[in-house]
């Protein structure tokens, strides 16, 4: 293993400087195996500096897989070696190989919205995983001493914004994306403070801006993440108040408030009083 992992690090730091091309008699398919195979490494310099950016490349700048190709890989990547490998355990390096697999799937799904390759069944399959991964995950860590980023909430985060963005996306899919989000924001155990908010913020945005869902749907769920409010003090309560308000906060800053309309921005600012307990009146 020692001895594959450390050529796979050396071929991809050669690869990477020769531009992400192949030498001859080099095929992708036997890097993406070893890739996928050391996705969760717990070696950043691996796992994030090497591996990620060149499925970055592949995928997303050079667009080197047919479409059966990357459809092949989302089966891998959605499995429970992937995906949902030791998917509920807390704090051990499986964290790893999760979020960096949500990660490229992000990349094939953009790919897939702005050229649709995948068929009704594929489709399904990829929302209920990444609806269900995001309901899932329990390790909510972001930079680790050991290991660098976890950062699940963030990069599930990028995987959901490019989900909602896709033509087969509908309400329904929309509504469980934000009742997600809720559930992420009310975990009752991680307070986020590596910008996670902002990540999942992008998904909100991204209905409002395209006009994906009604305004007045989007600020009626605003008004959910209030609920924590009316609970017994507890460590728990204090998650849902801290992190959806600081996420409001991050929504209402995103854009100049003239962009959402008089009434939104009421409802964004008097959720955030709600549950700023600082807030004098």
């Amino acid at each position: 293993m020692d001895k594959t992992r450390s050529k796979l690090i050396m071929d991809l730091q050669r690869i990477e400087e020769e531009h992400y091309q192949l030498r001859e008699n080099e095929q992708i398919q036997d890097f993406i195996i070893l890739m996928l195979q050391f996705i969760g490494d717990p070696m950043p310099e691996l796992r994030d500096g090497l591996i990620y950016p060149t499925f970055y490349e592949w995928i997303e700048v050079q667009k080197r897989f047919t479409a059966g190709e990357l459809c092949e890989m989302l089966m891998t990547l959605t499995d429970k070696e992937h995906l949902f490998y030791r998917i509920g355990s807390d704090e051990d390096p499986s964290v790893f190989t999760r979020t960096f697999t949500v990660l490229v799937i992000a990349l094939i799904v953009r790919r897939h919205r702005q050229q649709p390759f995948l068929e009704a069944e594929g489709f399904a399959n990829l929302k209920h995983a990444l609806l269900r991964y995001y309901r899932e995950e329990k390790d909510l860590r972001g930079y680790l001493a050991e290991g660098g980023w976890a950062h699940s909430a963030a990069h599930g985060a990028d995987a959901l914004v490019e989900l909602v963005q896709c033509p087969e996306s509908d309400s329904a899919l929309l509504y469980e994306v934000l009742d997600a989000i809720h559930g992420m924001l009310y975990n009752g155990k991680q307070s986020f403070n590596e910008e996670d908010d902002e990540r999942m913020v992008s998904i909100v945005d991204v209905m409002l801006e395209r006009e994906l869902l009604p305004r007045q749907d989007i600020s009626d769920w605003i008004n959910t993440l209030t609920q924590c409010v009316e609970w017994p003090r507890s460590r728990k309560q204090m998650i849902a108040r801290v992190n959806s308000k600081n996420f409001l906060r991050s929504f209402y800053h995103r854009r100049d408030e003239n962009s959402w309309g008089k009434s939104f921005t009421a409802s964004l600012l008097a959720a955030e009083a709600k549950l700023n307990k600082f807030r004098r009146e």
